[in-house]
């Protein structure tokens, strides 16, 4: 299950540990002091349809440990 963070000054969600990647941590763009960072990639996900989009989202797969792992 996903763990979303939220900010204790205005409530926005700024962090997450994905479902997909429980090592790793998702940061929201908006949450990130200007000239931080160069660049940022949008990539469609269906949220609905975890399991069957985990299995066609090769980049998303790549950066998640199998399990057992």
């Amino acid at each position: 299950m996903a763990k979303h963070t939220f900010c204790k000054t205005c409530g926005v969600q700024s962090f997450y540990t994905p479902r997909s990647n429980p090592d790793g941590y998702g940061v929201a763009p908006h949450c990130l002091d200007p000239g931080t960072v160069c660049s940022v990639t949008v990539e469609d996900f269906c949220g609905e349809r975890w399991e069957e989009a985990m299995e066609k989202h090769l980049t998303i797969r790549s950066m998640s440990k199998l399990e057992g792992e």
